[in-house]
C-alpha cells in the first residue's frame, strides 16, 4: 500500500494566489479598454474629420465573390460578395482629382452616378455616411471599452472574491455599468447600421 504525503490544504491553490491572478486579469482588461477607446476615437470621429470630402463619378462597378470556410469541411464554405465601384474622385474644393479611385460600395451603380465619398489616404476611399455614423462607430467602440473597464476595475480591486459585503456592492455597481455598456453598444450599432 502506498502512502500519500501532504494534505489537501497544501496541494490546493492559495486564496491569495487566486486573488493576485484576478487582479492581473483586471489590469489586462483595463489596458484592453484603453486600446478600445483609442480605436474608437481613430476609427470614428478622427478618421472622418481628417478625410477629404468629395465625389466619385462611377465608371463601372463589379462584384468580387470569395469563398471562405467556417470549418474544415468543404460543404460549409460560404460565398461572400464585395461590391467595388471604380471612377474619378474629385474633392469638394477641387484640389484633388484621382482618375483611378476605387470604392467599396453598398450597391452597384450605373456609369455616371455620383457617390458622396471621403478620401482617407492616397489610395483609400469610403462612402460619406455623415457625422452621425462616424460618432456612432466611435461610441460603439467606447461602450465596448466601458464593459471591459468595468469588469477590469472590479477584478483589479477585488481579485474576484465577490462573496464579501463590500465587494457585493461593487459587484452590483459593476453589473449596472456593464448593462449600460451593453445597452449603449446595441444602440450605437443600430445607429451605425441604419445611417
Amino acid at each position: 500500500m502506498t502512502q500519500v504525503h501532504g494534505t489537501a490544504a497544501t496541494n490546493a491553490a492559495a486564496p491569495g494566489d487566486r486573488a493576485s491572478r484576478g487582479r492581473l486579469i483586471g489590469a489586462g482588461l483595463i489596458l484592453v479598454s484603453l486600446v478600445l477607446v483609442a480605436l474608437g476615437a481613430y476609427l470614428g470621429p478622427y478618421k472622418y474629420a481628417t478625410s477629404t470630402p468629395g465625389k466619385l463619378t462611377v465608371q463601372n462597378c463589379t462584384v468580387d465573390y470569395k469563398y471562405r470556410s467556417s470549418s474544415s469541411s468543404s460543404s460549409s464554405r460560404k460565398k461572400t460578395k464585395t461590391r467595388w465601384c471604380y471612377g474619378t474622385f474629385t474633392s469638394d474644393d477641387g484640389t484633388i482629382k484621382d482618375l483611378n479611385a476605387e470604392l467599396r460600395s453598398d450597391a452597384l451603380y450605373q456609369r455616371g452616378h455620383v457617390i458622396e465619398t471621403r478620401r482617407i489616404s492616397d489610395l483609400s476611399y469610403m462612402q460619406d455616411q455623415g457625422w452621425a455614423h462616424a460618432i456612432a462607430v466611435g461610441c460603439a467602440w467606447w461602450f465596448g471599452a466601458l464593459i471591459a473597464l468595468a469588469i477590469g476595475l472590479f477584478s483589479a480591486i477585488t481579485g474576484f472574491p465577490y462573496g464579501q459585503g463590500e465587494s457585493q456592492r461593487l459587484f452590483r455597481s459593476t453589473l449596472v455599468t456593464v448593462a449600460v455598456g451593453v445597452l449603449g453598444l446595441v444602440v450605437s450599432l443600430l445607429v451605425v447600421f441604419f445611417t
